[in-house]
């Protein structure tokens, strides 16, 4: 079994992908400070757990605007992942308008590493993660 099933909650559920050796969030439905901050958590732990330094962060499903997250994950989250060892981030936008552009203001807060790269759908994200 090459993907493996890490963490299921109301708002992401997290696997790690062996063959490619990266941890793959995949978010849905309503999210807000609480579940943005829960979520980020346990992709920090479980990164750090399986020492993967890429991410593939799918928002497809996600259906609401989060930006109260957004200077959070920029500035206290993109560097823990970062210091945790992370190096490539693959990110999913949601066809949810206020959803990409909490994406985009989280990204404004955060600085030049990891590499960070947005994507309109996942298997262009999947293909860039496995080259780089």
């Amino acid at each position: 079994m090459s993907i493996q099933l890490l963490l299921e909650t109301p708002h992401v559920t997290i696997k790690y992908d062996h063959l490619n050796e990266w941890l793959h969030a995949d978010w849905h439905g309503q999210q807000d400070l609480a579940s943005v901050q829960h979520g980020c958590g346990e992709m920090l732990r479980l990164m750090g757990l399986h020492r993967s330094q890429k991410v593939l962060n799918d928002n497809t499903r996600v259906t609401s605007m989060w930006s109260d997250a957004a200077e959070w994950g920029g500035r206290e989250w993109f560097p823990a992942m970062t210091t945790a060892g992370l190096k490539y981030f693959a990110w999913v936008y949601s066809p949810n308008v206020y959803s990409r552009l909490s994406t985009d203001l989280m990204l404004q807060f955060t600085n030049s590493s990891p590499v960070v790269s947005t994507f309109d759908d996942i298997e262009t994200a999947k293909s860039w993660l496995k080259v780089i």
